[in-house]
Order: C-alpha cells, then structure tokens, then sequence
C-alpha cells in the first residue's frame, strides 16, 4: 500500500510530499514549483551563484557526521547511548564502518554529566584514533552550565574542527551562553591553531554573525555551517525555514542540516536534496522511528547513507571528506 503525506511547504510553492510504500520509507520527493516552473532547489542553487546545470550533473558526494552523544539526553531516554570513552569509541567507528567520515564528539564525566576535561577528551579521541580514521570535530558547545572558559580550551588539543557557535541564545529551559568578546577570542584562536570552524546557526541573525566574523578576518573561506532546526529558542524545524537559511549562504559556503527530533529524517533528505551533508546520530534522535529507539548510532548512519544512495549522492571517505573540507 503506497500513501503520501505532506511534510512541509515552501510559500507560494506546492508542497513537500514523503512517499510511503508499506510500512517502510521509499523517498522524499521534492516537487517544489516556483516561477517559471524551475525546482526550488534549482532556485535554492541559482539564489546561491551555482549554475542548475552543474548542479544537476555533477554527483556530489556527502560527507556524513556522526553525532553519538551530545549534552542533554541519557541512558534513561535510550540504554544504547554511548556516554563514556571507549563506549563513544566503539560506536564511533561502528558508525565509520557504515559510511561516516567525521565524528562529532562531545564528553561525560564518570557521572554522566557534560564534561570539557581536557583528559577524558584527549582519552575519547586517541581511542577513537585507535579503531579507525574519521576525522574528529570536538563540540565547543559542551553543556548549558559548562562555563565557556572550559569550553573553548578544547581547541588546545587540535582537533581537524571544532564547533563556533556565534552568539548567545535560549535553549529550550536554559541559556546558552556564547558572548561576542569570547566567540571573537575562540574564533582567533582557533584560526591560529588551524583547527576549522563548524559554524552553528541556530537562527537567521546567527549567520550575520558569523558573516562579521568573516568581514573582521576571523573567519576564512570557504565557511561551514550546520543548520540547526528543532531547538526550542531557535529555528523550528520546518522545511522552510531550512530552505531560507540555505539560500542566504554564501556560494562557496559547506553546509550541513541537523534536524532535532521528529523531523530529522525528513529535514535531512531535503536537505541532502539541495545538495547540502548530513549529520546522524543519538544526540539528534533517539528513534529510528516512531515507537523504535535506535540500537546504537551505526543504524542512524545506515539510514543516512542509504538515504544518500538512493538521491543518487555517493557517500564521501575519509580522504573525500578532508579534500571536500579544504582540511590540511
């Protein structure tokens, strides 16, 4: 039994419509009309300096990220969630084995509360490091009542990327304190460190700031930019908002869709639609799907890359990722 049902709309266009085929997925599709009876990503495409004729010939890879834990939920919310550091490394390169390419890390103390120890991370990574290669992006973000000077000097165990985020924001019950003095100062030193930002937004006034950064010399082209939706105190996960947020992107700007919750697989396979990476893992989702708690972070990477696949969209190594990345 195949049914549709609507997923988002974009104004003055027709609506996103998801296939189901049974019980199970088949694909997003993507009938977006806008004037002149061009798609909306072609639209998305031209809006951003691409020519819709590259962009419909090339096949671009995706790089997956793999979020395994993030600061909020516990093993109560999912028992699968890997907290501690060799628990972290072991999915980490489960997730590698299923077509990830960057892992973005955050860390727990023993009581499973966030962390910034520098020891835990630097424990995490070289575990990481010994099971496999992915590239590895510490969070900056840490916690919400993790103090910013303790944050930021993850950097310091140079990382390939960390996360920026821009500016100060309400995160659902909390405040997520980033002040500009201190983004400007971790902005700087991470350029003189050559670790590369991953660039947070989490509303539309984000990425203006993160365009100062990049008028005052902090920042260096091309960006990266993950587009954060589904964060109460930002951006609610709607495909318009994601498709907005997309076409104000600078041309040559990288970006990814981390869709919070319920829509993240919906969000990401437009996003991967418009040509943008993908981010899978526990700290977005703990469900594979409504009712099912996801056993592990590999099967929300699996998902993800056969996702990619069937948009026609190869999935990035490693060695495709650090070139994709302008890593050095």
């Amino acid at each position: 039994m195949t049914t549709e049902t609507v997923i988002g709309s974009v104004t003055g266009a027709a609506p996103i419509r998801r296939r189901w085929i049974g019980s199970e997925i088949q694909d997003i599709v993507l009938h977006i009309s806008v004037a002149g009876g061009r798609s909306f990503a072609d639209s998305v495409a031209e809006g951003r300096g691409e020519g819709v004729e590259s962009r419909r010939n090339r096949k671009m890879s995706v790089i997956i990220t793999v979020a395994p834990t993030g600061p909020i939920a516990s093993k109560s919310d999912n028992p699968s969630l890997p907290t501690q550091p060799l628990e972290i490394a072991d999915q980490v390169a489960q997730a590698y084995e299923a077509g990830a390419a960057v892992a973005h890390l955050h860390f727990r103390d023993e009581h499973d509360r966030p962390t910034a120890d520098l020891a835990t991370a630097r424990r995490t990574v070289e575990a990481i490091a010994e099971r496999c290669p992915i590239l590895v992006q510490l969070s900056t973000g840490v916690g919400l009542t993790v103090p910013f000077e303790e944050r930021e000097a993850l950097v310091e165990l140079r990382p390939a990327m960390a996360t920026l985020n821009p500016c100060t924001m309400s995160f659902a019950d909390g405040e997520f304190r980033n002040p500009p003095k201190d983004v400007r100062r971790l902005a700087a030193r991470m350029r003189e460190l050559d670790v590369k930002p991953e660039l947070e937004i989490y509303d539309t006034g984000h990425l203006d700031a993160c365009l100062r950064l990049l008028d005052e010399g902090l920042l260096e082209p091309p960006l990266q930019f993950s587009i954060v939706l589904g964060v109460r105190g930002g951006m609610s996960a709607s495909a318009e908002n994601l498709m907005t947020m997309v076409r104000r992107l600078p041309g040559d700007a990288i970006w990814q869709v981390i869709a919070v919750g319920r829509a993240n697989l919906e969000l990401t396979a437009i996003g991967l639609s418009l040509g943008g990476n993908c981010r899978a893992g526990l700290e977005d989702t703990l469900y594979l799907r409504k009712g099912k708690l996801a056993d592990g972070n590999r099967v929300l990477v699996e998902r993800a890359a056969r996702l990619a696949r069937d948009l026609d969209r190869p999935v990035a190594s490693v060695d495709e990722a650090r070139t994709l990345l302008g890593l050095s």
